[in-house]
């Protein structure tokens, strides 16, 4: 795997992102840690996933220096501080799903539906508000995953979703924002208790 190889597939989830409606504008940020694992690269501020290019990207070091590209997204700490805490971790895609940020804000947790919610989620945390781009919130983050967690709602604002590779961390993403549309739609029904059987969690084997 290339730098090349990871920005290209950092450019078609982008692309994929806003399709779906993961995220609008000119929010969200992705990244992916270099393959020498020197630090990573996310994208620019201000960038639209959607026309995202290669001279989009900042590197970033393994002590928060910028090193190359334009200026960082300014959620830049929120991926710095979460590789420093995840060394499994290969890549994070961070957006704002409607639903996923709706269903939090109701107070509700988001409900693992599908076999696959529970495969590749297997659990959803989440942090209250903190500012944007605030160390705060990148340090609440980092260690809301720091236990292997790979889905983290990021209250009134978004979700960051890890990964070991640019597509798992999107599945995961993609996969979040469905397990939250299928839970408020279940609230919308009155009902609070659907769910992935429980008892079957602990024997989905990873592949």
């Amino acid at each position: 795997m290339t730098v090349t190889d990871l920005i290209d597939q950092l450019i078609d989830a982008g692309s994929y992102a806003v399709q779906r409606g993961l995220v609008n504008a000119s929010g969200g940020n992705l990244s992916a840690r270099l393959p020498d694992g020197a630090g990573f690269v996310v994208t620019g501020t201000g960038t639209w996933l959607d026309r995202l290019t290669a001279g989009d990207f900042a590197t970033i070091d393994l002590e928060g220096r910028h090193v190359d590209g334009p200026r960082p997204s300014v959620e830049w700490q929120l991926h710095s501080r979460t590789y420093a805490g995840r060394p499994d971790v290969g890549a994070i895609v961070h957006l704002h799903p409607q639903y996923a940020v709706l269903v939090d804000a109701l107070g509700h947790g988001i409900r693992l539906i599908t076999l696959d919610h529970a495969y590749y989620l297997r659990e959803v945390v989440r942090i209250p508000f903190l500012p944007s781009g605030s160390e705060a919130l990148a340090e609440a983050a980092a260690a809301a995953v720091a236990d292997g967690h790979d889905a983290l709602v990021l209250a009134h604002h978004g979700c960051s979703a890890l990964g070991e590779t640019v597509r798992m961390a999107l599945r995961r993403a993609a996969n979040l924002e469905e397990a939250a549309t299928m839970t408020y739609r279940l609230l919308l029904l009155g009902d609070t208790s659907v769910q992935f059987p429980p008892e079957y969690r602990d024997r989905i084997i990873e592949v």
